[in-house]
């Protein structure tokens, strides 16, 4: 069976799917209300990636673009993404599906910053990712990791 990456559609079917996700207790990586919030706006252009197997959703991300002029994180500054709540359903974890949904994120060439959950440092680092310089007012008590495509690095803010 190919797996891939998919953009998910923002509808009912979709929201049922997520609720498989918040049943396993993960509260922060909840994309409910975001859905609920897209599908009042009936946006259609989704911010939500995820892997099906079979008929059944089991893993899923949310990908922004963030636009250069708020980025505080990478030199030169530029368009970068944010990825949030990735997650995999326990039955589907270490068999490379989180990695497909990065891998996904990275090939779009931009910049990737993200917030680790507890216990999830070794992943991003093992995909790469690196601790930012901690600045208090920019980072507001979150651990931001980072990606940094061929020719960007670090910001410095002084």
């Amino acid at each position: 069976m190919a797996l891939k990456v998919e953009r998910l559609k923002i509808n009912y079917k979709t929201l049922e799917e997520f609720k498989k996700f918040k049943e396993y207790g993960i509260q922060e990586l909840s994309m409910l209300e975001d859905l609920q919030a897209n599908i009042i706006e009936n946006d259609s252009n989704s911010p939500f990636y995820g892997i099906y197997f079979g008929n059944t959703l089991v893993a899923r991300m949310s990908l922004y673009q963030r636009d250069a002029r708020f980025d505080q994180y990478f030199a030169p500054p530029q368009n970068y993404l944010e990825l949030w709540k990735l997650e995999v359903l326990p039955n589907y974890r270490n068999k490379g599906y989180g990695k497909m949904l990065v891998e996904f994120a990275k090939n779009y060439k931009l910049p990737i910053k993200t917030n680790p959950r507890v216990k999830s440092q070794g992943f991003w680092e093992k995909m790469g990712f690196n601790t930012v310089t901690y600045e208090m007012e920019r980072d507001l008590g979150e651990n931001p990791l980072v990606w940094y495509p061929e020719g960007v690095g670090e910001q410095k803010i002084s």
